[in-house]
């Protein structure tokens, strides 16, 4: 059928596990646009959810480091980690083993991709999931792009990960969702964890927005590194989503620093109802400079 909507989000454990120790202020804003992104993908009416996430050795680790995997199962369990701490409850989210086969199939003759008839999701998938499908009603199909153990993914491979996405969306009967999920800068378990780099967020989501891929791919992963921690590296959950949004251009929704979340905060989507696709905005427009400032 197509690809009915496509955005961005943030995924940080202390999002849901560390809620009473943010700002209430901002915290309830970020929660609001969080909201705001579920209302406007139910309005797009999807049959299934695609996530794409950077998997955090929960189910791959480097004896095997797929670049890209897409789960192919009827239903997954989660969060892998402690509920109390992350603030989740234990859940069976539903798949569909169906649609899964048929998109990866699709998706094999653009990109090498696993799949994996067993996945248990970590909080990169489940917290997204706990804002957008909170009742766990609507199919999701998990993506992981290798962000964690180098050599990783390359991010014009994880750009045209997202254009396959697209391909095998707009194939398939189904009416997909896709959300990209991670960052941006932040530094998780270390003792740098807690500093964020926000002139380097809004700069990444400047291009982010204006979908530009030769500035998207224009980055190195040593000044990733410096400039953004290594959770940087979850830029490419956000470029396969800029991949697969065919030359759209984006709004960000929400961003702010939060740092007990660990984690420059984001909610961003790509109006699909210009070039390329049928997606209406979310909530009102602003601008990557207007937004948490």
């Amino acid at each position: 059928m197509a690809l009915v909507f496509a955005g961005v989000a943030s995924h940080a454990p202390g999002i849901t596990g560390r809620s009473d120790r943010a700002d209430p202020e901002v915290r309830d804003r970020f929660y609001a646009a969080y909201h705001e992104m579920a209302a406007a993908m139910r309005r797009t009416e999807p049959d299934a959810l695609i996530v794409v996430a950077a998997e955090h050795f929960a189910n791959f680790f480097m004896n095997n480091m797929p670049s890209f995997a897409i789960g192919m199962a009827d239903f997954y369990d989660g969060p892998i980690e402690d509920p109390e701490w992350l603030g989740i409850d234990r859940v069976r989210v539903p798949g569909d083993r169906d649609l899964s086969r048929r998109l990866i199939e699709r998706v094999m003759h653009h990109s090498d991709v696993s799949y994996a008839e067993e996945w248990k999701f970590d909080h990169g998938i489940m917290v997204p999931l706990h804002f957008l499908t909170p009742d766990y009603d609507l199919p999701v199909v998990p993506a992981n792009i290798n962000c964690q153990g180098p050599p990783l993914t390359p991010l014009h491979r994880a750009w045209t990960f997202g254009e396959s996405l697209r391909a095998a969306a707009d194939a398939v009967p189904e009416r997909i969702a896709l959300v990209g999920t991670g960052g941006i800068s932040h530094w998780p378990a270390t003792p740098d964890s807690g500093k964020i780099n926000e002139r380097w967020d809004r700069e990444f989501l400047d291009r982010w927005t204006r979908n530009d891929r030769s500035a998207l791919l224009d980055y190195d992963d040593g000044a990733i590194y410096r400039d953004a921690g290594q959770g940087g590296f979850e830029i490419r959950t956000f470029v396969a989503v800029s991949g697969a949004a065919g030359g759209a251009t984006g709004t960000v929704h929400f961003y702010a620093p939060i740092p007990i979340f660990a984690v420059g905060c984001t909610i961003a989507t790509y109006d699909l109802a210009g070039p390329g696709g049928a997606q209406g905005p979310v909530g009102g427009q602003r601008t990557a400079g207007e937004v948490g400032s």
